[in-house]
């Protein structure tokens, strides 16, 4: 009863023995003793109370490090700020995790528009309301340019939601903008990518807001078709007499895990606010 074999020990303890092993290299727990015969590491039962703390820890979401640390220099004055800490660290954990819910649930949604969406080439109005964005001027024209180019325009734009700390998250919805003013000039140039950004996330530079309107929507599964869709789309608000009240919008619903020559497989759906002329 004196000596519990390693297996006794993890099995007392509901942990593994790969575990015990472990933080014994880590000097965390170390056996009793160890028959040099044998190699067979024999514990105490009083070292529960070692083990137990560790757990405990590491259920308060404490590196093994730190509670080395902790062990090493039996500091208790120092606990209650490093606790204080871990509690800032679990606050970001949980925003970061509410964040990655949020994700999902759009991904969700897109990936039900996805299926749900008419055929590649129909027109149809839909009532959109306002939505929130960062956008990203690259001054380098979309279409103008290669797939390749829009990947680099892409890691930039992932380098300014960085840079700005926008959660990763966001960057699930991208899209690009061709201004109203550009399109009344009768050019397809777009310099800006955006990501979509929860509806409550704070002003600052480079977020805007896109109004809530009547948008004409086609959906395209292409990055190369998308030009020629975006004409069907200005062609079919010149038959039916609308006018164009604001900026088009190239907006990535979902990206397909299907990568054909590595490439980014996209479906879009190519929206243009409108109404009635």
């Amino acid at each position: 009863m004196d000596k519990l074999s390693i297996g006794r020990m993890a099995e007392l303890n509901h942990t593994s023995v790969q575990t015990l092993r472990y933080y014994d290299k880590l000097g965390l727990l170390k056996p009793e003793c160890v028959d040099h015969r044998t190699g067979y590491r024999y514990y105490g039962i009083k070292q529960c109370a070692r083990l137990d703390m560790i757990n405990y820890m590491k259920y308060l979401g404490m590196s093994l490090d730190n509670i080395k640390t902790w062990f090493d220099h039996e500091n208790v004055e120092s606990i209650p700020e490093m606790l204080r800490q871990q509690a800032v660290l679990i606050d970001c954990k949980m925003k970061e995790l509410d964040q990655m819910k949020k994700a999902v649930q759009v991904s969700i949604k897109n990936y039900e528009t996805y299926m749900s969406a008419p055929d590649d080439g129909h027109i149809v109005l839909q009532h959109i309301p306002s939505r929130k964005i960062y956008c990203y001027d690259s001054k380098v024209n979309i279409y103008e340019n290669t797939l390749e180019t829009y990947e680099y325009i892409l890691r930039e734009l992932r380098t300014q939601a960085i840079v700005n700390h926008l959660p990763m998250a966001y960057f699930c919805n991208v899209g690009s903008i061709i201004r109203q003013r550009t399109l009344e000039q009768g050019d397809f140039v777009s310099t800006e990518v955006f990501l979509f950004v929860d509806p409550d996330f704070e002003k600052q530079s480079g977020v805007e807001i896109i109004p809530e309107h009547d948008y004409l929507c086609i959906y395209c599964s292409s990055f190369f078709h998308e030009r020629e869709y975006a004409g069907k789309l200005f062609d079919y608000v010149k038959k039916h007499g609308y006018e164009i009240i604001g900026d088009y919008i190239c907006e990535v619903v979902v990206e397909l895990p299907v990568f054909h020559h590595d490439e980014r497989n996209m479906f879009m759906k190519l929206q243009v606010p409108v109404r009635k002329g």
